[in-house]
């Protein structure tokens, strides 16, 4: 069986994470909680029941486990019964600028997600983040002290997590299971991870919610774009590189194996997709956006950036190809100037 490299590279990012000595305190405390959450106290090595392929739009689990329903064919959590059942906290680390803490956070049976938070020190309620990244990508950048100072930078608290079936998030599915072959529950899943991240801010208290913004790159902005739709709370959408156009996409995105191409692009197939198209919602959303393709045409066809593009809402800050990149080359240190400037401005 041919791998694909993002699958090999989610599964064998963790042994090289360590082997980066600023992430090792933070890490080695990821492992020790997930030893004791999973190991020490005897769970089994079977794949949880939660996590059985599911080809329908809505999951439903036996009695007594942590998700009782959620339907994959909405962005929105109004048919979903998503609840947070489990907060634990993974250690915290400080510096003198922030601090950060690793949350193990569940809302949905074998699923458990870690969240990082970074909160500005002598900011109180500062305005908040979310950071989303595209798959394969795992959260070893929260873990790194330069990044999350950078993050913090001029009073802001960030959020950051990965997508459903990525990084600490994939396992208990065979191989032949991954994000694409599964996009409407990855895509479905992680839109609705956002509310819950929401959600779980608004009772922590400890941040500005009526300052909510939310940075998404790839299958991260696709997400975010969704999520910024259907939520109200997010004010600020900033995006690069978002996939979608799911027909032209998985007709001709580099990421998808050839050898696979086929079963993604039969009927059945897209009729799943279609309700987390981000295309077909992009329209619905009303507050400051900026978009950007940073990246040449190839994980998102130029076919499917035109679409995303042209249905972008009218108030959406679109930068050409080339001068986002120069930008971004020129000026990395400045990239997220954008977001926070328009969180700083009164965007109720």
């Amino acid at each position: 069986m041919q791998l694909d490299p993002g699958r090999l590279a989610t599964l064998a990012s963790l042994p090289f994470l360590l082997l980066e000595a600023p992430y090792v305190k933070t890490t080695l405390a990821c492992l020790l909680l997930f030893f004791c959450l999973n190991v020490g106290i005897g769970q089994s090595q079977e794949p949880a029941a939660g996590n059985a392929p599911v080809k329908a739009d809505t999951l439903t689990l036996p009695p007594g486990k942590a998700t009782p329903k959620e339907d994959w064919s909405s962005p929105s959590l109004k048919n979903s019964h998503l609840k947070i059942t489990e907060v634990l906290n993974g250690g915290a680390d400080e510096s003198t600028t922030y601090t950060s803490e690793m949350i193990q956070i569940t809302w949905r049976a074998g699923d458990p997600i870690y969240l990082f938070v970074i909160l500005p020190k002598d900011h109180p309620k500062p305005p908040v983040i979310l950071y989303l990244y595209t798959y394969p990508e795992d959260t070893d950048r929260f873990m790194n002290d330069d990044f999350c100072g950078f993050l913090a930078k001029g009073g802001y608290a960030a959020v950051g997590f990965v997508s459903a079936l990525t990084g600490q998030r994939y396992h208990d599915r065979p191989m032949k299971e991954w994000f694409v072959s599964e996009l409407q529950e990855a895509v479905g899943s992680t839109v609705h991870d956002v509310q819950m991240v929401l959600n779980y801010l608004t009772k922590r208290g400890d941040v500005d919610m009526t300052r909510v913004g939310m940075f998404g790159e790839g299958s991260g902005a696709a997400v975010a774009i969704m999520a910024a739709a259907v939520d109200p709370r997010i004010k600020v959408l900033d995006l690069a590189d978002p996939w979608g156009d799911w027909p032209d996409w998985l007709a001709k995105s580099t990421l998808v194996p050839e050898n696979e191409r086929a079963g993604f692009v039969k009927p059945e197939f897209l009729k799943r997709t279609a309700p987390v198209d981000p295309v077909a919602w992009f329209g619905k959303v009303t507050i400051p956006v900026r978009l950007q393709y940073v990246g040449e045409p190839g994980i998102t066809p130029l076919v499917a950036q035109e679409r995303i593009l042209s249905a972008a809402p009218p108030q959406a800050k679109i930068i050409p190809h080339k001068d986002a990149l120069a930008q971004f080359q020129t000026a990395k240190l400045k990239f997220f100037d954008w977001i926070k400037d328009q969180l700083r401005q009164d965007t109720r």
